[in-house]
Protein backbone atom coordinates (compact mmCIF):
# COMPACT_ATOMS: atom_id res chain seq x y z
CA UNK A 1 0.00 0.00 0.00
CA UNK A 2 1.14 3.38 -0.74
CA UNK A 3 0.91 6.35 1.74
CA UNK A 4 -2.46 7.75 0.25
CA UNK A 5 -3.89 4.23 0.81
CA UNK A 6 -2.77 3.82 4.11
CA UNK A 7 -3.93 7.43 5.06
CA UNK A 8 -6.95 6.61 3.43
CA UNK A 9 -8.00 2.98 5.43
CA UNK A 10 -6.70 5.16 8.56
CA UNK A 11 -9.40 7.69 8.22
CA UNK A 12 -11.90 4.75 7.64
CA UNK A 13 -10.90 3.14 10.78
CA UNK A 14 -11.47 6.18 12.73
CA UNK A 15 -15.12 6.66 11.00
CA UNK A 16 -15.72 3.37 12.15
CA UNK A 17 -14.92 3.60 15.57
CA UNK A 18 -16.81 6.96 16.17
CA UNK A 19 -19.93 5.60 14.57
CA UNK A 20 -20.09 2.47 16.53
CA UNK A 21 -18.41 3.57 19.86
CA UNK A 22 -19.78 1.25 22.85
CA UNK A 23 -21.47 -1.23 20.52
CA UNK A 24 -17.95 -2.64 19.31
CA UNK A 25 -16.72 -5.86 21.30
CA UNK A 26 -13.70 -6.67 22.38
CA UNK A 27 -12.85 -8.73 19.46
CA UNK A 28 -13.20 -6.04 16.77
CA UNK A 29 -11.81 -3.33 19.00
CA UNK A 30 -8.42 -5.70 19.51
CA UNK A 31 -8.52 -6.24 15.36
CA UNK A 32 -9.16 -2.88 14.80
CA UNK A 33 -6.30 -2.15 17.00
CA UNK A 34 -3.63 -4.52 14.66
CA UNK A 35 -4.70 -3.30 11.49
CA UNK A 36 -3.90 0.56 13.11
CA UNK A 37 -0.68 -0.62 14.66
CA UNK A 38 0.53 -2.59 11.28
CA UNK A 39 -0.63 0.41 9.33
CA UNK A 40 1.18 2.99 11.48
CA UNK A 41 4.27 0.78 10.77
CA UNK A 42 4.25 0.88 7.38
CA UNK A 43 3.45 4.46 7.20
CA UNK A 44 6.19 5.45 9.45
CA UNK A 45 8.24 3.20 7.12
CA UNK A 46 7.34 5.41 3.73
CA UNK A 47 8.13 8.45 5.56
CA UNK A 48 11.31 7.13 6.48
CA UNK A 49 12.49 6.49 3.22
CA UNK A 50 11.70 9.64 1.77
CA UNK A 51 13.22 12.06 4.29
CA UNK A 52 16.52 9.72 4.20
CA UNK A 53 15.52 10.25 0.24
CA UNK A 54 15.01 13.94 0.14
CA UNK A 55 17.96 14.03 2.22
CA UNK A 56 20.59 11.98 -0.12
CA UNK A 57 19.47 13.89 -3.46
CA UNK A 58 20.24 17.38 -1.03
CA UNK A 59 23.54 16.44 0.12
CA UNK A 60 24.55 14.75 -3.08
CA UNK A 61 23.49 18.23 -4.59
CA UNK A 62 26.01 19.81 -2.21
CA UNK A 63 28.90 17.23 -3.07
CA UNK A 64 28.85 15.23 0.08
CA UNK A 65 29.55 11.68 0.07
CA UNK A 66 27.07 8.92 0.66
CA UNK A 67 28.76 7.99 3.51
CA UNK A 68 28.59 11.66 5.23
CA UNK A 69 24.69 11.59 4.28
CA UNK A 70 24.38 8.10 6.14
CA UNK A 71 26.49 9.31 9.01
CA UNK A 72 25.22 12.83 9.46
CA UNK A 73 21.34 11.74 8.62
CA UNK A 74 19.84 10.96 12.03
CA UNK A 75 21.57 14.11 13.72
CA UNK A 76 20.73 16.92 10.90
CA UNK A 77 18.86 16.23 8.11
CA UNK A 78 19.63 18.87 5.51
CA UNK A 79 15.91 18.48 4.20
CA UNK A 80 12.56 19.70 5.45
CA UNK A 81 10.40 16.57 5.47
CA UNK A 82 6.69 16.71 4.25
CA UNK A 83 4.57 16.29 6.94
CA UNK A 84 2.44 13.11 7.46
CA UNK A 85 -1.31 13.59 7.19
CA UNK A 86 -2.55 14.15 11.19
CA UNK A 87 -4.78 11.12 12.35
CA UNK A 88 -6.01 10.12 15.63
CA UNK A 89 -3.33 10.45 18.80
CA UNK A 90 -0.57 10.69 16.54
CA UNK A 91 -0.38 14.48 15.92
CA UNK A 92 -0.10 14.61 20.16
CA UNK A 93 2.77 12.14 19.97
CA UNK A 94 5.13 14.85 20.25
CA UNK A 95 3.56 17.85 21.64
CA UNK A 96 1.36 15.80 23.84
CA UNK A 97 2.14 12.79 25.90
CA UNK A 98 -1.24 13.05 27.27
CA UNK A 99 -3.06 12.33 24.04
CA UNK A 100 -1.46 9.01 23.26
CA UNK A 101 -3.15 6.01 22.74
CA UNK A 102 -0.64 4.68 24.86
CA UNK A 103 -1.17 7.07 28.14
CA UNK A 104 -4.85 6.71 27.55
CA UNK A 105 -4.93 2.64 28.13
CA UNK A 106 -2.75 3.47 31.28
CA UNK A 107 -5.05 5.83 32.72
CA UNK A 108 -7.76 3.69 31.97
CA UNK A 109 -5.79 0.85 33.48
CA UNK A 110 -4.95 3.15 37.17
CA UNK A 111 -8.64 3.80 36.84
CA UNK A 112 -10.13 0.90 37.12
CA UNK A 113 -7.60 -1.45 38.50
CA UNK A 114 -5.47 0.91 40.29
CA UNK A 115 -1.83 0.19 38.22
CA UNK A 116 0.59 2.87 38.80
CA UNK A 117 1.31 4.83 35.84
CA UNK A 118 4.48 4.24 33.98
CA UNK A 119 7.26 6.39 34.87
CA UNK A 120 7.20 8.33 31.72
CA UNK A 121 3.93 9.95 32.83
CA UNK A 122 4.35 9.86 36.67
CA UNK A 123 7.39 12.40 36.36
CA UNK A 124 5.18 14.62 34.88
CA UNK A 125 2.65 14.51 38.10
CA UNK A 126 4.27 17.16 40.76
CA UNK A 127 2.06 19.71 40.82
CA UNK A 128 0.49 22.43 43.77
CA UNK A 129 -2.53 19.94 43.88
CA UNK A 130 -0.70 17.65 45.87
CA UNK A 131 -3.90 15.28 45.74
CA UNK A 132 -4.00 14.89 42.11
CA UNK A 133 -2.96 11.58 41.23
CA UNK A 134 -3.07 11.55 36.73
CA UNK A 135 -3.78 13.87 34.27
CA UNK A 136 -7.05 13.17 32.75
CA UNK A 137 -6.30 12.74 28.78
CA UNK A 138 -6.35 15.20 26.71
CA UNK A 139 -9.29 13.67 24.31
CA UNK A 140 -11.29 13.19 27.16
CA UNK A 141 -10.77 16.59 28.53
CA UNK A 142 -11.54 18.12 25.34
CA UNK A 143 -14.66 16.51 25.33
CA UNK A 144 -15.23 17.65 28.55
CA UNK A 145 -14.73 21.10 27.80
CA UNK A 146 -17.09 20.77 24.39
CA UNK A 147 -19.48 19.34 26.37
CA UNK A 148 -19.83 21.99 29.12
CA UNK A 149 -20.06 24.45 26.32
CA UNK A 150 -22.60 22.86 24.82
CA UNK A 151 -25.00 22.07 27.20
CA UNK A 152 -24.46 24.87 29.65
CA UNK A 153 -26.53 27.31 29.78
CA UNK A 154 -24.21 30.38 31.51
CA UNK A 155 -20.69 29.11 30.55
CA UNK A 156 -21.10 30.02 26.90
CA UNK A 157 -21.95 33.30 27.49
CA UNK A 158 -19.23 34.52 30.12
CA UNK A 159 -15.71 35.63 29.61
CA UNK A 160 -12.65 32.86 29.64
CA UNK A 161 -9.25 33.37 30.09
CA UNK A 162 -6.40 31.63 31.20
CA UNK A 163 -3.80 33.99 33.38
CA UNK A 164 -1.61 32.52 36.29
CA UNK A 165 -2.88 32.20 39.60
CA UNK A 166 -2.12 35.01 41.53
CA UNK A 167 -1.54 37.66 38.22
CA UNK A 168 -2.96 41.04 38.63
CA UNK A 169 -4.76 41.97 35.87
CA UNK A 170 -5.03 45.93 35.65
CA UNK A 171 -8.67 47.24 35.06
CA UNK A 172 -9.66 50.79 33.96
CA UNK A 173 -11.84 53.21 35.98
CA UNK A 174 -12.29 55.46 33.70
CA UNK A 175 -12.83 57.11 30.02
CA UNK A 176 -11.03 59.78 28.52
CA UNK A 177 -13.12 62.54 27.49
CA UNK A 178 -12.67 64.22 24.32
CA UNK A 179 -13.28 68.17 24.62
CA UNK A 180 -13.51 71.32 22.01
CA UNK A 181 -10.59 73.55 22.19
CA UNK A 182 -10.14 76.66 20.30
CA UNK A 183 -7.71 76.57 17.14
CA UNK A 184 -4.32 76.65 18.28
CA UNK A 185 -5.02 75.71 21.83
CA UNK A 186 -4.20 72.58 23.28
CA UNK A 187 -6.81 70.45 25.85
CA UNK A 188 -6.14 69.68 29.27
CA UNK A 189 -3.94 66.13 29.74
CA UNK A 190 -6.28 63.60 31.35
CA UNK A 191 -4.68 60.80 33.41
CA UNK A 192 -6.38 57.52 33.51
CA UNK A 193 -6.49 55.94 36.97
CA UNK A 194 -6.60 52.20 36.86
CA UNK A 195 -7.55 49.53 39.35
CA UNK A 196 -6.53 45.43 39.68
CA UNK A 197 -8.15 42.29 39.56
CA UNK A 198 -6.72 39.41 41.45
CA UNK A 199 -7.04 35.65 40.14
CA UNK A 200 -6.72 32.80 42.79
CA UNK A 201 -7.49 29.30 42.14
CA UNK A 202 -9.64 27.39 43.84
CA UNK A 203 -10.39 23.51 44.10
CA UNK A 204 -13.18 22.23 42.12
CA UNK A 205 -13.81 18.51 42.70
CA UNK A 206 -15.99 15.52 41.47
CA UNK A 207 -16.16 12.35 42.65
CA UNK A 208 -17.16 9.82 40.14
CA UNK A 209 -17.86 6.25 41.53
CA UNK A 210 -16.72 3.09 38.69
CA UNK A 211 -17.95 0.02 39.83
CA UNK A 212 -15.47 -2.84 39.73
CA UNK A 213 -17.81 -4.70 37.05
CA UNK A 214 -16.80 -2.40 34.20
CA UNK A 215 -13.70 -5.20 33.90
CA UNK A 216 -14.57 -5.86 29.87
CA UNK A 217 -15.08 -1.89 29.60
CA UNK A 218 -13.83 -1.13 26.29
CA UNK A 219 -11.51 2.16 25.82
CA UNK A 220 -14.19 4.49 24.41
CA UNK A 221 -17.33 3.58 26.91
CA UNK A 222 -15.00 4.03 29.63
CA UNK A 223 -13.76 7.85 28.41
CA UNK A 224 -17.75 8.40 27.47
CA UNK A 225 -18.77 7.11 30.88
CA UNK A 226 -15.99 9.22 32.71
CA UNK A 227 -17.08 12.10 30.82
CA UNK A 228 -20.77 12.33 31.04
CA UNK A 229 -20.00 11.83 35.11
CA UNK A 230 -17.63 15.09 35.26
CA UNK A 231 -19.75 16.51 33.13
CA UNK A 232 -23.09 16.05 35.13
CA UNK A 233 -21.22 17.45 38.31
CA UNK A 234 -18.70 20.38 36.69
CA UNK A 235 -21.49 22.22 35.41
CA UNK A 236 -23.53 22.67 38.67
CA UNK A 237 -20.90 23.58 40.38
CA UNK A 238 -19.20 25.94 37.71
CA UNK A 239 -22.50 27.62 37.13
CA UNK A 240 -23.63 27.31 40.68
CA UNK A 241 -20.52 29.59 41.35
CA UNK A 242 -20.56 32.20 38.41
CA UNK A 243 -24.06 33.22 39.82
CA UNK A 244 -23.87 33.46 43.63
CA UNK A 245 -20.63 31.56 45.03
CA UNK A 246 -19.22 33.40 47.70
CA UNK A 247 -16.03 33.93 46.65
CA UNK A 248 -14.27 31.53 49.76
CA UNK A 249 -12.62 28.28 48.18
CA UNK A 250 -14.86 29.16 45.09
CA UNK A 251 -15.66 31.74 42.40
CA UNK A 252 -17.57 35.34 43.20
CA UNK A 253 -20.27 34.83 41.96
CA UNK A 254 -22.31 38.16 40.20
CA UNK A 255 -25.15 38.24 42.88
CA UNK A 256 -22.86 39.06 45.73
CA UNK A 257 -21.90 42.00 44.09
CA UNK A 258 -23.25 45.19 45.37
CA UNK A 259 -24.96 46.53 42.29
CA UNK A 260 -24.27 50.50 41.31
CA UNK A 261 -26.48 53.37 42.86
CA UNK A 262 -30.25 53.07 41.71
CA UNK A 263 -29.50 49.42 40.10
CA UNK A 264 -31.33 47.26 42.56
CA UNK A 265 -34.94 47.27 42.02
CA UNK A 266 -37.35 46.53 45.54
CA UNK A 267 -40.46 44.30 44.23
CA UNK A 268 -43.33 43.00 46.51
CA UNK A 269 -44.46 40.56 43.80
CA UNK A 270 -43.66 40.24 39.82
CA UNK A 271 -44.87 43.24 38.01
CA UNK A 272 -44.83 44.69 34.75
CA UNK A 273 -43.08 48.02 36.31
CA UNK A 274 -40.20 45.66 37.62
CA UNK A 275 -39.20 45.14 33.67
CA UNK A 276 -39.85 49.00 33.53
CA UNK A 277 -37.53 50.02 36.64
CA UNK A 278 -35.12 48.10 35.56
CA UNK A 279 -34.28 48.75 32.38
CA UNK A 280 -34.92 52.41 33.10
CA UNK A 281 -31.84 51.68 35.51
CA UNK A 282 -29.31 49.87 32.97
CA UNK A 283 -27.34 52.68 31.64
CA UNK A 284 -27.50 53.35 27.97
CA UNK A 285 -23.45 52.03 27.34
CA UNK A 286 -24.70 48.79 29.03
CA UNK A 287 -27.75 48.03 26.64
CA UNK A 288 -26.14 46.10 24.27
CA UNK A 289 -25.24 42.43 25.37
CA UNK A 290 -27.18 42.50 28.94
CA UNK A 291 -29.75 39.88 29.12
CA UNK A 292 -32.41 38.63 31.77
CA UNK A 293 -31.18 35.73 34.11
CA UNK A 294 -33.76 34.12 36.46
CA UNK A 295 -35.36 30.63 36.94
CA UNK A 296 -38.37 29.19 34.53
CA UNK A 297 -40.65 29.54 37.14
CA UNK A 298 -40.23 33.67 37.90
CA UNK A 299 -39.95 34.02 33.81
CA UNK A 300 -43.27 32.20 33.32
CA UNK A 301 -44.78 34.68 36.12
CA UNK A 302 -43.45 37.50 33.97
CA UNK A 303 -44.66 35.72 30.97
CA UNK A 304 -48.05 35.87 32.09
CA UNK A 305 -48.43 39.44 33.03
CA UNK A 306 -50.07 41.97 30.26
CA UNK A 307 -49.92 45.39 29.99
CA UNK A 308 -52.30 48.17 29.97
CA UNK A 309 -53.24 47.45 26.40
CA UNK A 310 -53.44 43.79 27.64
CA UNK A 311 -50.82 42.71 25.43
CA UNK A 312 -48.49 39.74 27.15
CA UNK A 313 -45.45 41.11 27.92
CA UNK A 314 -43.00 38.13 27.62
CA UNK A 315 -42.78 36.29 24.30
CA UNK A 316 -41.33 32.56 23.34
CA UNK A 317 -40.26 31.96 20.09
CA UNK A 318 -39.05 28.90 18.17
CA UNK A 319 -35.34 28.95 16.00
CA UNK A 320 -35.11 26.10 13.50
CA UNK A 321 -33.94 23.42 15.75
CA UNK A 322 -37.06 23.92 17.64
CA UNK A 323 -35.35 25.34 20.96
CA UNK A 324 -37.31 27.99 23.16
CA UNK A 325 -35.76 31.90 22.72
CA UNK A 326 -37.37 33.71 25.79
CA UNK A 327 -37.59 37.33 26.03
CA UNK A 328 -39.39 40.27 28.21
CA UNK A 329 -39.98 43.59 26.39
CA UNK A 330 -37.72 42.48 23.24
CA UNK A 331 -34.33 41.21 25.89
CA UNK A 332 -33.62 37.81 26.10
CA UNK A 333 -33.91 35.56 29.10
CA UNK A 334 -31.54 33.11 30.24
CA UNK A 335 -33.67 31.01 32.44
CA UNK A 336 -31.75 28.55 34.90
CA UNK A 337 -31.72 26.96 38.38
CA UNK A 338 -29.06 28.99 39.68
CA UNK A 339 -31.29 32.09 40.79
CA UNK A 340 -34.18 31.45 43.31
CA UNK A 341 -37.35 31.26 42.09
CA UNK A 342 -40.54 34.04 43.39
CA UNK A 343 -42.22 32.63 45.70
CA UNK A 344 -44.89 34.54 48.30
CA UNK A 345 -42.73 33.57 51.54
CA UNK A 346 -39.22 34.45 49.74
CA UNK A 347 -36.46 36.04 52.09
CA UNK A 348 -36.27 39.66 52.20
CA UNK A 349 -33.81 40.98 49.96
CA UNK A 350 -33.68 38.08 48.08
CA UNK A 351 -32.43 38.75 44.11
CA UNK A 352 -35.25 36.72 42.25
CA UNK A 353 -34.37 38.11 38.52
CA UNK A 354 -31.64 39.99 37.67
CA UNK A 355 -29.72 41.91 34.37
CA UNK A 356 -26.53 41.60 33.09
CA UNK A 357 -24.20 41.31 30.33
CA UNK A 358 -22.11 38.34 31.32
CA UNK A 359 -19.01 38.98 29.19
CA UNK A 360 -18.32 40.83 32.13
CA UNK A 361 -17.71 38.20 34.04
CA UNK A 362 -14.37 36.77 33.54
CA UNK A 363 -13.48 32.70 34.68
CA UNK A 364 -10.08 31.90 34.83
CA UNK A 365 -9.12 28.53 34.35
CA UNK A 366 -6.30 26.50 32.08
CA UNK A 367 -9.40 23.56 31.86
CA UNK A 368 -6.12 21.02 33.13
CA UNK A 369 -8.10 18.56 35.25
CA UNK A 370 -6.11 15.87 37.00
CA UNK A 371 -7.51 12.69 39.37
CA UNK A 372 -6.87 10.86 42.18
CA UNK A 373 -8.33 7.34 42.49
CA UNK A 374 -9.78 5.29 45.86
CA UNK A 375 -11.70 2.33 46.74
CA UNK A 376 -14.51 2.54 48.31
CA UNK A 377 -14.77 -0.96 50.66
CA UNK A 378 -18.92 -0.74 51.48
CA UNK A 379 -19.76 -0.80 48.23
CA UNK A 380 -16.72 -1.71 46.51
CA UNK A 381 -16.68 1.31 43.90
CA UNK A 382 -13.44 2.40 42.25
CA UNK A 383 -14.26 6.13 43.07
CA UNK A 384 -12.24 8.77 40.85
CA UNK A 385 -12.28 12.35 42.15
CA UNK A 386 -11.46 14.93 39.55
CA UNK A 387 -10.02 18.51 39.99
CA UNK A 388 -9.86 21.28 38.56
CA UNK A 389 -8.50 24.79 38.77
CA UNK A 390 -10.68 28.13 38.67
CA UNK A 391 -11.51 31.50 39.83
CA UNK A 392 -13.86 33.88 38.42
CA UNK A 393 -14.93 37.45 39.00
CA UNK A 394 -17.39 40.55 37.73
CA UNK A 395 -14.82 42.94 36.19
CA UNK A 396 -17.33 45.69 35.50
CA UNK A 397 -20.91 45.50 37.76
CA UNK A 398 -22.37 48.09 35.38
CA UNK A 399 -24.21 46.08 33.64
CA UNK A 400 -25.87 44.18 36.95
CA UNK A 401 -29.84 45.68 37.34
CA UNK A 402 -31.04 43.09 40.61
CA UNK A 403 -34.78 42.95 41.35
CA UNK A 404 -35.20 41.90 44.82
CA UNK A 405 -38.00 40.95 47.06
CA UNK A 406 -38.77 44.21 48.68
CA UNK A 407 -38.20 44.17 52.70
CA UNK A 408 -41.40 44.03 54.57
CA UNK A 409 -43.98 42.79 52.29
Amino acid sequence: MNLQEIEKRLAEIKAEIEKRGAEMSAEDIEAREKEVKELTEARDAIIGNNQKRAALLDSLATGDTPATVVRNFPAAPTATPTPAPAVENRAADVDDKYGTMEYRKAFMRHTLYGEEMPAEYRAHQTSKTTDVGSVIPTPVLNQIIEKLEAVGMILPLVTKTAYRGGLSIPTSSVKPVATWVAEGAGSDKQKKPTGVINFQYHKLRCAVAVSLEVDTMALSAFEATLMNNVVEAMIKALEGAIISGDGTGKPKGILTETPATGQKIDSVAPAYQDLIDAEAALPIEYENGAVWCMSKKTFMLYFGLTDTNGQPIGRVNYGIAGKPERSLLGRPVVVNNYVDSYVANLAANKVFAFLFNFSDYVLNTNYQMGVKKYEDHENDDQVTKAIMLVDGKVVDKNSLVTIAKKAGT
